[in-house]
């Protein structure tokens, strides 16, 4: 009966939904383009479909290595990349260009599910990280396609608020082929909400099997040479409330470093000119990427392009990451980590729990309170080489410590598929 009443208020949502999707569209144009596969008019699809969704930017980024190593084990695949935003399809389109196909993901209603399983027609479903849609999972299951949900983390909050709905969502993870958990704690949580034991792995994290392409790190290589041996740092992945903060760390850090560069790098396309109008109102010299300016004279570069994060960190020699100065609970860490540069972050990282205990347990990030922690730790980190090379190898031994989830995994996937 619940997943009846479910299915009826997002049929009645779905207006409502639609119309706030038109609206946004008037910033990001992108968001109106295919809007019909959001009903589950996607391109009709032949052969083995491998269909991988992930919701948003980071978990399109922490799908790419399982990604590519689907395809190489069986190159015949095709793999079919959905997620529920623009910025999402963008980084994965920057990533596998022509080798993946892509489309929105279908919103959870049953009539975009079926008419989307009709035409994709896959034979896997691999949700990332915590995206649990019941029609979608259970329609899946109905046909027999195996669900699998990967690198898979749930919080004690999220845990409490589907027992209290759990006639609703025990069926649901009854349908779950597969849990491949984070650590043990999201494992014992996916337990108590319905997933029996036998169906739940701790694999860790994927984003410890960080995955840096070729033509990233060449790209990144160049950029860097551009820059001259200027201090470097970057803040990657920032939110509103954020921005203040970091321009007057580097206001501090100017006085002591005056040919310092920060490259800020909003979360969300639609900051970009918010964030370009406030570092010109604070007098700071901008340099903006996406227009290809000169950047000898900036002080500040802003990453107003889409999918080159990684290759920006790359180029940098400190990073600190957004998300985590306000209540939004951070970003992935391991992304600069892999880079062996130093890392810091604010103190709410609550989406990544498991992983920053791990870097703090080795020492490899720092964590500072505000603008003034953020401006003293970098200054030192420019003092002194060693120290800021030192850091960034204890960052980067975490990952390498670490990695091997990825190949749990795609195992896990191919023996059960």
């Amino acid at each position: 009966m619940l997943q009846f009443i479910y299915s009826q208020l997002i049929r009645l949502a779905l207006p409502f939904i639609l119309l706030r999707l038109w609206w946004q569209g008037r910033h990001a144009p992108e968001l109106r383009i295919n809007w019909r596969q959001r009903l589950g008019f996607v391109p009709r699809a032949s052969g083995s479909v491998v269909w991988v969704h992930a919701v948003s930017v980071g978990e399109t980024i922490a799908a790419a290595p399982m990604v590519r190593r689907l395809h190489a084990r069986n190159p015949d695949i095709t793999i079919l990349m959905t997620a529920m935003t623009d910025t999402g399809l963008a980084q994965a389109r920057k990533m596998f260009g022509d080798q993946v196909q892509y489309a929105y993901a279908p919103y959870d209603t049953p009539g975009s599910i079926r008419r989307f399983l009709n035409r994709a027609n896959p034979s896997i479903l691999v949700i990332m990280e915590t995206e649990i849609w019941p029609n979608m999972i259970r329609q899946s299951r109905s046909r027999r396609v195996p669900v699998f949900l990967v690198n898979a983390r749930l919080s004690e909050h999220s845990a409490r608020g589907y027992e209290r709905v759990k006639s609703l969502v025990a069926p649901i993870m009854r349908s779950i082929s597969w849990v491949a958990a984070q650590a043990e704690k999201d494992a014992e949580r996916f337990r108590r909400i319905g997933v029996a034991a036998s169906k739940v792995a701790v694999t860790g994290s994927v984003k410890f099997d960080v995955d840096i392409p070729e033509d990233v790190r060449e790209e990144s290589q160049q950029l860097k040479a551009s820059l001259l041996d200027r201090p470097v740092w970057i803040a990657g992945s920032t939110h509103g409330g954020e921005d203040d903060q970091l321009l007057a760390a580097h206001r501090k850090l100017l006085n002591h470093h005056p040919n310092a560069l920060l490259i800020i790098v909003p979360r969300h396309p639609e900051r970009f000119e918010s964030v370009a109008d406030k570092i010109t109102k604070q007098n700071f010299s901008l340099a903006r990427r996406s227009q290809d300016e000169e950047l000898n004279g900036a002080e500040v570069y802003l990453g107003d392009t889409m999918g080159e994060l990684m290759m920006l960190y790359g180029a940098s020699d400190a990073a600190f990451v957004g998300g985590s100065l306000i209540e939004r609970g951070g970003h992935n860490p391991l992304e600069p980590a892999g880079w062996g540069i130093p890392v810091i972050s604010g103190p709410n990282v609550f989406n990544f729990e498991a992983i920053y205990q791990r870097l703090l347990d080795d020492r490899g990030v720092v964590i500072v309170e505000g603008a003034n922690e953020l401006f003293q730790y970098l200054s030192a980190l420019f003092d002194d080489g060693d120290e800021r090379r030192a850091s960034g190898q204890r960052a980067l031994s975490v990952v390498n410590k670490n990695r091997g989830a990825l190949d749990r995994v795609v195992d896990g996937i191919i023996e059960r598929e």
